[in-house]
């Protein structure tokens, strides 16, 4: 979901380097017919950009899954007779809940009060929601924390019974439970390959806009809709001076395209060589963007819904992060009709969307070592066996983050391993390695040789094309990404938790991660080029020359062969 001011810099960056980037790694995973490694056989001495890539596609794999537990747990609540999140009535709730019905009433309205004979006055009234009679007593609300998230905290999280990531407490059963089924689900969909997961796509990718339309046409009908929708489409200009707008847009891309993790080049290399890959690609670019803006007024409906009920500005409801699908879109929901049933909805269209980015993600891991080791994994169920393995693996250091304290193993995760920093950096070096090493016209001479747009009507308008993808590989896209880089180091600030600050060795681990990925580029193209025998000159060539495999007429590769046995083209 992005906001309208949001959608300057987005289109910006989606124009200088992300679309750029989807169509580069489309089209090597087709011309190669090789997952996130090999597929940068075309440089050998750069097949460190594929394994940075897997690394980080491993990483976020680890704990992506665990949002869908967390969205499986909401589903399976949401269907009591009364929404858990909706009072503070349950056993982990506190004195210091905040219960809705004192905000929203019984009708879903403010109400009036009379607090030990006085009655309401301008600062003292709950349509500006300071203050509540409790008990013929007067209290600022903010002294209070409001149901719903309590209930995201101590009956989702449970964080309550930890202190901080050297104190992570026990296990919350229900919560690894979910993350148990959510793995199963996962396996069942990848164990096959692009022969299962391509037939759930035909569900799990039209279904969710079904869903979000139906909550678009409820969310429009709540009091108060329109006001969310102003501030969607008004933003405040000024805003576009704040480096950190174009650093978030720059990694909303990068995330939502799957740029840098090596997916794109998994799923590119199922395609027969001269599939249509850039029709395919333009059209991913269509739905995922326009879905971002559609699932924008959904949101923002419902966020002026509850800014209404609240007395307050849009601006002061719109969390973001898990707040806004765990903590802001749950409360909404729990005061509209029939509770339960759009709470089911909602969860259910977030799960079908989380599972198609995770599906992607353990796909492309998977087709990455298969295809790095061939020989090994390319009999009998061994491809299903290892995708089993490494299900189970992924699920087990899921479950560290389903303890009390798992939330602050999360938030290091999500903050450094798979980062936006190190997409950038990885993106940056895909670009030029291509522009500068392999060769921009001869990566599109290359694509012309699978699509053939160059002859007949294509002709004039696909050399614009042709020098729009020039222009950004060898200059904008790489110029791009490293200033977003730079910046985001610029403004760096260590990673805290509502307040929480974390130990010196959590850093540490941070960096640990993000570092993983990073040097690996670097470090594997000294490697190959020590490796490699003969002088300087001959160990360049070595490092340089692409590595093709062998293909028949129709461009179809003759058969799988390991790294030693295909042919050198210079």
């Amino acid at each position: 979901m992005v906001e309208v001011l949001f959608l300057i810099p987005y289109f910006i960056c989606l124009g200088v380097a992300g679309i750029p980037l989807l169509i580069l790694e489309l089209g090597l995973g087709q011309f190669m017919s090789q997952g996130g490694i090999t597929c940068w056989n075309v440089i050998p001495g750069w097949k460190g950009i594929g394994i940075a890539s897997i690394v980080i596609v491993n990483w976020l794999n680890y704990y992506y899954n665990v949002i869908l537990a967390w969205d499986i747990y909401y589903m399976g609540l949401s269907f009591q007779k009364r929404l858990p999140w909706s009072h503070c009535d349950n056993d982990f709730n506190t004195p210091d809940c905040l219960d809705p019905k004192w905000i929203y009433g019984n009708n879903g309205t403010t109400q009036p009060f009379l607090c030990n004979g006085i009655e309401e006055s301008e600062n003292t009234t709950t349509k500006m929601l300071k203050q509540v009679c409790l008990n013929g007593t007067l209290r600022n609300l903010s002294d209070f924390t409001p149901a719903v998230e309590e209930f995201w905290e101590r009956k989702i999280l449970q964080q309550h019974l930890s202190t901080g990531i050297d104190d992570m407490g026990g296990l919350n059963w229900e919560l690894m439970i979910s993350l148990i089924v959510a793995w199963i689900v996962i396996y069942f969909i990848i164990c096959k390959g692009v022969k299962s997961s391509g037939k759930v796509v035909y569900f799990t990718a039209p279904f969710p806009y079904i869903l979000l339309t139906i909550l678009l046409v409820r969310a429009l009908t709540l009091e108060n809709a329109f006001e969310g929708l102003n501030f969607y489409l008004n933003p405040e200009l000024s805003r576009l001076s704040d480096g950190q707008v174009w650093l978030d847009a720059a990694t909303q891309i990068f995330f939502s395209y799957s740029i840098g993790l090596g997916t794109m080049m998994a799923l590119g290399s199922y395609n027969k060589y001269n599939h249509n890959f850039f029709r395919d690609g333009m059209v991913f670019v269509l739905f995922n963007s326009g879905t971002s803006i559609y699932a924008g007024f959904v949101i923002f409906s419902v966020l002026g819904f509850m800014a209404g009920q609240q007395g307050v500005e849009v601006g002061e409801v719109a969390k973001g992060g898990p707040g806004l699908a765990f903590i802001a879109y749950p409360e909404a929901v729990a005061q509209m009709p029939i509770p339960q049933l759009w709470a089911v909805l909602f969860f259910f269209m977030v799960l079908l969307l989380g599972i198609d980015s995770e599906f992607v993600g353990v796909e492309g891991f998977v087709t990455a070592v298969v295809d790095t080791w061939p020989q090994i994994f390319r009999k009998g169920y061994r491809r299903e066996m290892f995708a089993a393995f490494y299900c189970f693996i992924s699920c087990c250091v899921g479950i560290t983050m389903t303890l009390h304290g798992g939330i602050y193993i999360f938030q290091l995760f999500d903050n450094y391993s798979a980062s936006g920093s190190a997409l950038l950096w990885i993106s940056a070096f895909e670009s030029f390695a291509i522009a500068w090493f392999y060769g921009g016209n001869r990566f599109l001479g290359d694509f012309n040789e699978m699509l053939q747009f160059r002859e007949g009507c294509c002709g004039p308008v696909w050399r614009l094309i042709e020098f729009y993808f020039q222009a950004c590989w060898y200059l904008l896209t790489p110029l791009f990404c490293l200033a977003v880089f730079i910046f985001s180091f610029i403004g760096y600030e260590n990673v805290t938790y509502q307040g929480y600050v974390y130990p010196w060795w959590g850093y540490v681990i941070g960096w640990i991660l993000a570092l993983s990925s990073m040097v690996t580029v670097l470090l594997y193209f000294l490697y190959a080029f020590m490796a490699a025998e003969g002088n300087l000159s001959d160990r360049w060539r070595a490092v340089i020359t692409p590595r093709l495999p062998n293909r028949d007429t129709e461009g179809e590769v003759l058969e799988d062969m390991e790294m030693d046995k295909i042919n050198v083209h210079i």
